[in-house]
This record gives C-alpha cells, sequence and structure tokens, in this order.
C-alpha cells in the first residue's frame, strides 16, 4: 500500500471516527490507544505493540515494522446524577436525572506503518482522544424550564508521524497532530441572556459546531538492558479553532483547546513469555480555561442569579476541572505460538472538585479505577487479531456547596460507570 493510498484511507476513517460522541474514561482522554494497549490498561509509553503507537509515543513506530491496524470498540457508560435539596423555586427538589438516552458509542481506530529505510519509519495514526456526552430524558430546572439539556463532544486527532532508530538500542519520534472536535450543547436556556453571557443567542441550540487544530507529540524509547525499556513521550497543547457556535458558553469566546500531557513509562521483561509494563500520565486539564475555570461567585437573589464569570469571557465559567496523574499497570504473556494474553489497572483521581458538581451534570467524568483484559490470537504469520475489555467500576462524587443560593441552593451528585468490548485485525506488510 503507498503512503497516498493510506492517507486517503485515514481520512475515511477519520469520518467514521468523527461521528460518535463518546465519554472517555481519565477525565474525558481515553484509558488507552490500540486495542493491544487498552488490553493492558492503556500502558505503551516503553511497549510499542502496532501502529497505533504513535498515539501514545511515537518513538515506538520505529519498532513495530510494516503493518496495518483497523479496529473498533463498542463503548457504553452509565451516568446517574442527582440533585437534592434545591428550593422549590426551579421545581427540583431531591430529583434522581438520567443521562443515558445514548447508551452506545462505536469507536474506530486505524494506524498505518511503513519501514522507509533499515533505521527510518513514517506512519499515520487515526483516533478517538475523547469526548464527552450526556443525553438527558427531562429538563435539569437550573438549566432550562423547558426542555431536555445535554451535551455531546467528541475529538479526533489524525497523527502522521516520522520516527528514527538512533541506535540498536535507541529511538526517538514525531507525531503532527491534526486535530478535529465537534460539539453540540442544547437545553441551558436559562443561561442564555445577556446578564449570563457575554454573547447571548450563542450559549445553547446552536446545532453541531466543529473546531480544527494542530499540535504535536514527541518521544523517545530505550532498551536499557535485555530485560528493561524505558520511554517517555510529551504532547503539546493544541491549539484549536473557536466553537463560534457557542461562543457565548466557553470561555475565551468559544476556545476549547486540547490539553498537553505527558508520560513516562517502562516495559519488563520478567521471563521469555512475559511483559510487565507502566506508565505514568500527566493531563494538564488547567491549560483550557473552559475546562478548568471554575464556576465562580454568583450575585443576585434566589431566581435571579448571576454569574460573576460570565460566560464566554477570558475568565468566563467553566468545568472547573483539575490536572490528572494516572497510573497505567499491565501484564502481557505469550501463552503459546497462537495466543497472547493481557491484564491490566489502571488509576488516577478525577478531575472534578466537589464544590464544582453543578456544571458537570453535562459532564461527569469521575471514574478513578478501571479493570482490563485482552488477548491476540495468530492467524497465520502475517495477520492476528486482537480484543480487549475494559470496566471502570462505579465512582460517585457528591457535591459540596455545588449549586449556589441563587440557583436554589442544594447540591448536584454525579455518578458514572463504564463498560467497553474491542476487536482489531493486524496485518503484516
Amino acid at each position: 500500500m503507498t503512503v497516498k493510498k493510506s492517507l486517503v484511507l485515514a481520512a475515511a476513517v477519520a469520518a467514521a471516527v468523527a461521528a460518535p460522541g463518546a465519554f472517555a474514561t481519565n477525565g474525558y482522554f481515553t484509558h488507552g490507544y490500540g486495542i493491544k494497549a487498552q488490553g493492558m490498561a492503556g500502558a505503551g509509553v516503553a511497549l510499542p505493540q502496532d501502529s497505533l503507537a504513535a498515539a501514545t509515543n511515537p518513538a515506538g513506530m520505529a519498532l513495530v515494522g510494516n503493518r496495518i491496524d483497523v479496529g473498533v470498540s463498542l463503548f457504553r457508560p452509565d451516568r446517574a446524577t442527582a440533585i437534592t435539596g434545591n428550593s422549590e423555586a426551579f421545581g427540583a427538589t431531591n430529583i434522581d436525572h438520567d443521562p443515558n438516552r445514548d447508551e452506545s458509542f462505536f469507536i474506530p481506530e486505524f494506524g498505518y506503518n511503513k519501514m522507509i529505510s533499515n533505521t527510518m519509519s513514517f506512519g499515520v495514526s487515526v483516533y478517538g482522544n475523547g469526548g464527552m456526552n450526556t443525553s438527558y430524558s427531562r429538563n435539569i430546572a437550573p438549566f432550562s424550564t423547558t426542555q431536555p439539556s445535554g451535551i455531546d463532544f467528541s475529538q479526533l486527532f489524525i497523527a502522521p508521524t516520522v520516527a528514527w532508530k538512533l541506535s540498536d538500542t535507541n529511538s526517538v519520534g514525531v507525531s503532527l497532530n491534526l486535530a478535529y472536535q465537534k460539539m453540540l450543547v442544547y437545553g441551558l436556556q436559562n443561561f442564555d441572556s445577556a446578564t449570563q453571557s457575554n454573547s447571548p443567542g450563542n450559549v445553547t441550540n446552536k446545532g453541531y459546531d466543529t473546531a480544527t487544530g494542530l499540535g504535536a507529540r514527541i518521544g523517545w524509547t530505550g532498551q536499557i538492558t535485555p530485560s528493561l525499556a524505558l520511554g517517555a513521550t510529551y504532547q503539546s497543547k493544541t491549539k484549536m479553532s473557536k466553537f463560534a457556535k457557542y461562543k457565548g458558553l466557553f470561555a475565551e469566546d468559544g476556545g476549547f483547546d486540547i490539553p498537553s500531557n505527558y508520560a513516562v513509562g517502562l516495559a519488563f521483561k520478567a521471563s521469555p513469555k512475559t511483559v510487565v509494563a507502566f506508565d505514568v500520565e500527566k493531563i494538564n486539564y488547567t491549560d483550557v480555561k473552559s475546562v478548568s475555570n471554575p464556576l465562580g461567585p454568583v450575585t443576585g437573589g434566589v431566581g435571579t442569579g448571576v454569574l460573576t464569570n460570565t460566560l464566554g469571557t477570558s475568565n468566563g465559567a467553566g468545568f472547573g476541572w483539575e490536572d490528572m496523574t494516572v497510573y497505567k499497570l499491565g501484564v502481557s504473556h505469550q501463552w503459546n505460538d497462537k495466543l497472547t494474553v493481557r491484564a491490566g489497572w489502571n488509576h488516577g483521581k478525577q478531575p472534578i472538585p466537589a464544590k464544582e458538581t453543578f456544571f458537570n451534570l453535562l459532564a461527569p467524568g469521575v471514574v478513578e479505577d478501571h479493570l482490563t483484559l485482552g488477548a491476540s490470537w495468530n492467524i497465520n504469520k502475517d495477520m492476528e487479531m486482537s480484543a480487549n475489555y475494559m470496566h471502570a467500576f462505579s465512582k460517585e462524587v457528591k457535591g459540596s456547596g455545588s449549586i449556589p443560593s441563587q440557583f436554589g441552593g442544594g447540591e448536584a451528585n454525579l455518578r458514572m460507570e463504564q463498560d467497553s468490548i474491542g476487536i482489531a485485525f493486524g496485518w503484516k506488510m
């Protein structure tokens, strides 16, 4: 397959990936990239396994050889929210809400890699980086008195990648991240006014809007001893174009950049057939004001509350997310010549403070612990099939001073758990 044909195929897959919105698992980032790495809790900074490796560490592409990988995951988040102690002025005292009108999401992935010399590779990885979705079947009174509320956000990366073997034991790589985002927001009529927003009429119910941007990821991996490999990677903050239709909702006139993140990892060969991988990743959600700005003070009386941090401004009210550190531990064992099995554990303290749960009724990304399982079967010497399963255990965050008294007071409580199952096919070229 020529590089040109591979890019055409990547563009076709990109259209499919961009279509669904889904809630990711480490905040709004997915827990791992590629079906194999996902079966190991996302660990892969020092353990490249397929042509999706660039999504984790582009240096790994120099080590996976000539191959194509195509996969898809079925993702099912179970979200639950509740408002307690809210005043009758908003008609929402002690009401459970169900944001699961949309329950299932298909998330495709694609990778291509070609060794263009003994020491240099070119590839392209196409993957969903993350997203969020809530779709309520009824109105949430502080947001709207007439219409159900919800959000649908998806994020796609197309990552052309060049990697080099500097020596028999060291590789480096760089990816150009072509980013695409899609956003839909509805049911926030109570905030669509000149008192709450710097651009009323551009807060809610504007249909889908899109944004594009450009960033980069760099990485290194080194074989320190015959049994130990180390790796490190850094992704820059990706500056995105504005969501113009929602410039009255998100900070910085509709800004929704992609935060920087970095990770280090190791892969230890515990036996000839067993590898243990461990990564630590830092996601800098505070890079992005629309994600990290707090709700802020509210003035006025009950029923007439006004956000001091006016929506859409540089300091406009946001989701209040904090930075997140994620730990990924995975094990891979070659059972026999045909079968490799995998398992992993992924943990990270969720990014939403108890005082910021109100706006996060739209984005309850609170899961912390994930169990993963996976396996690969060699169909023949040039083709394999891989599968994985992920369960994110139920996590609840109860609000503490989360709903201002001017919006009826009380608390917004969030809960989430998740399941996903994926399958992929890989071909050596």
